[in-house]
């Protein structure tokens, strides 16, 4: 058995080798099974399903080539501020993972005239992903589509995430929880929220030709 600070302990009875994880508060885990006796370890379970996934997740981005995201900022300029950040917080959980950004506005009917609206979206993405990315096109129009292309700042985003780690570290310590948990709750708020963006993507509104309403850009 190895000990919780990876001292090697020793060959201990399975009933021994439990007393002594449960009054170091942590858990008994086999770590080498095929062997006679087993391996076992006396360590933080939930921390270490943690950490082993954090290590699978860094090692297949570091073999996955960089991938195109694309984002559309809804079905025309009308679309709410909220949704725009919602979409801001997606482009940024992209960059954050490597990936370059494509966000796309699109216009319908008579929007055209108003151009103006659908740009000043685009650069409130620029503006507010600033800290983490570079633009690498600037806004280019094709139909009635505007685009930009945003690319990782690799240096940037390697400190943010430094300081992310940190704080997640303090906010699990702070309300009594594992990392683990304390992942879980933010990869299951960001899941509701792609998937919101996926409902609203899908939705079909019918063509207008009705001008937007002037907006304070």
């Amino acid at each position: 058995m190895i000990g919780a600070e990876n001292e090697q302990i020793g060959v201990v009875e399975t009933s021994e080798a439990m007393r002594m994880a449960q009054e170091a508060g942590l858990d008994l885990v086999e770590i080498v099974p095929d062997t006679r006796p087993p391996v076992c370890k006396i360590m933080d379970y939930g921390k270490y399903k943690f950490e082993l996934s954090q290590k699978q997740r860094k090692s297949r981005a570091a073999s996955k080539a960089t991938e195109m995201k694309q984002i559309r900022l809804g079905r025309s300029v009308k679309i709410d501020p909220h949704d725009v950040q919602i979409r801001i917080d997606q482009g940024r959980r992209f960059l954050m993972a490597g990936h370059k950004v494509h966000f796309v506005q699109r216009f319908r009917g008579r929007e055209m005239a108003h151009r103006e609206i659908g740009l000043a979206h685009l650069k409130e993405c620029v503006d507010k992903l600033a800290d983490i990315c570079k633009v690498e096109q600037s806004p280019r129009w094709f139909g009635k589509e505007a685009s930009i292309i945003l690319a990782p700042d690799k240096v940037r985003i390697e400190a943010i995430k430094r300081k992310l780690e940190k704080e997640k570290a303090e906010r699990a310590k702070a309300e009594g929880k594992s990392e683990a948990q304390v992942a879980a709750e933010e990869e299951a708020r960001i899941k509701a929220e792609e998937a919101k963006i996926a409902a609203a993507d899908d939705g079909d509104e019918p063509e207008t030709d009705e001008e937007p309403a002037q907006q304070q850009c």
